[in-house]
């Protein structure tokens, strides 16, 4: 350990506990990072236009989605009294303008999980009733509710390993398609997310111990069935294709919005990460929409700094945050994982910006904020990414690096992407709200 520190010097403040930011020295343009991550814009268009095709069918499942026509998206909102709060409280003046993408509220799962998770199972059903010569991708994909294909899919199982969210979305969107579901989760996941999947017809497996338990767990589970399918958050590029979408709709959210993102406009986001898909693959569909004028960063809990460990040191998921003696233990319990996905971190590294931590205390204060000046609630891990715009604020010798001025810095829009909380029961979002200090 003591060879690694040497070699790392950071290391000593992540064991510390520290809150801290690293701006990543690795990263590059896009056209010099894109061959990496092993996808394309194609590869992105072909998961948008799955989406598409299934919308009259979510659209007929899910009534909440009525409105959209059965496309799964969230608002962007403007949280100016966050702003100023903020600014006071961090000391800093944040001179762009401050917006919140509420993914938190997207319909079926409610968090960032339903991009990802539902496009994984239906891209799943779509093979299957393909091969078996009952859906053809001409027809009305309402078609797939029928008591016919239910029985169908009724032979097939899904599993997957879960904190929560990733298992509500696959557990919500396989039942109601007629899969049997199975979601192995962690002992962080909350009760009410359990009682939510047994709800729907999911079978719950719960485990002691970490995130990594449970998805070792799902995988064996799937190992050996040919009719059992394991999605796994660390390794599926489906997941991480059905994330990315969200690139060519916020580009459209903004020119509706007239805001413009170039290189006098430039654009960052940040994005709560736990094993990474999530964050990973909506990184990667914003590069594509707005090339090397948008800059991404991955917030994680102090206790559970996955991502971070990974990149900094290059071993990505050849090292877990407990190597270190670090806990695992976080309020955030979508960001509670204390092994980074190998496929995201080396897929991803150069096209990644920074990384900062936060403490748990610090998200309970931030969702009490934001609840009392924007009436927003979120849950705990959702709101990672709001110090994220500080964090940059206070470093003009990174934005000099990046070749950003006070002029730019001023026109700049951030984005902080509110990954989940919408579903929250009000009894638990109370206790959340207790915790905070304002």
């Amino acid at each position: 350990m003591a060879g690694l520190i040497a070699r790392f010097p950071l290391l000593e403040r992540l064991m510390a506990l520290d809150p801290l930011t690293w701006f990543n020295p690795g990263a590059t343009t896009l056209a010099e990072g894109l061959p990496h991550v092993g996808l394309t814009r194609q590869d992105v268009a072909e998961a948008a236009a799955r989406l598409t095709r299934f919308a009259p069918c979510l659209c007929e499942a899910f009534p909440e989605t009525r409105a959209s026509k059965g496309i799964l998206e969230s608002e962007i909102a403007a949280i100016p009294a966050m702003q100023a709060t903020l600014n006071q409280r961090y000391g800093v003046e944040l001179t762009g303008r401050l917006l919140l993408k509420k993914d938190s509220h997207l319909p079926i799962s409610g968090s960032i999980k339903a991009r990802g998770g539902i496009h994984e199972v239906l891209a799943h059903a779509e093979r299957l009733a393909m091969a078996a010569g009952l859906l053809r991708e001409e027809d009305d994909y309402r078609t797939l509710l029928r008591d016919e294909l239910r029985r169908f899919f009724g032979q097939y199982r899904i599993a997957v390993g879960s904190t929560g969210n990733l298992g509500l979305s696959i557990g919500i969107m396989g039942a109601r398609l007629g899969f049997q579901v199975s979601v192995h989760v962690s002992a962080d996941a909350r009760a009410w997310k359990k009682r939510k999947l047994r709800e729907h017809g999911v079978t719950v497996v719960e485990y002691a111990e970490d995130y990594g338990v449970a998805v070792a767990q799902g995988r064996r589970e799937a190992q050996g069935d040919p009719h059992c399918f394991f999605i796994d958050d660390e390794n599926s590029r489906t997941l991480f294709l059905g994330y990315a979408v969200a690139g060519e709709r916020v580009k459209a959210q903004f020119d509706q919005m007239g805001i413009r993102v170039d290189a006098e406009h430039p654009l960052f986001v940040y994005l709560p990460c736990g094993v990474g898909g999530g964050p990973g693959g909506v990184a990667f569909g914003l590069k594509l929409a707005f090339g090397d004028h948008v800059h991404c960063f991955f917030a994680e809990p102090t206790h559970s700094p996955c991502m971070l460990l990974g990149v900094y040191t290059g071993l990505h998921d050849e090292i877990a945050v407990q190597d270190l003696g670090i806990d695992n233990l976080t309020a955030a319990d979508g960001l509670a994982v204390g092994r980074a996905s190998g496929f995201v971190g080396r897929a991803m590294e150069r096209l990644l910006d920074g990384f900062y931590t936060l403490s748990d205390q610090e998200m309970y204060d931030l969702l009490g904020l934001l609840a009392r000046d924007e009436q927003i609630k979120l849950e705990p891990s959702a709101l990672a990414g709001m110090a994220g715009p500080w964090r940059v604020a206070a470093d003009p010798a990174w934005q000099a690096e990046r070749g950003l001025d006070i002029a730019d810095m001023a026109r700049a829009t951030h984005l902080v992407w509110a990954t989940g909380g919408g579903m929250v029961p009000a009894e638990e979002m109370e206790k959340y709200l207790a915790s905070a200090r304002l």
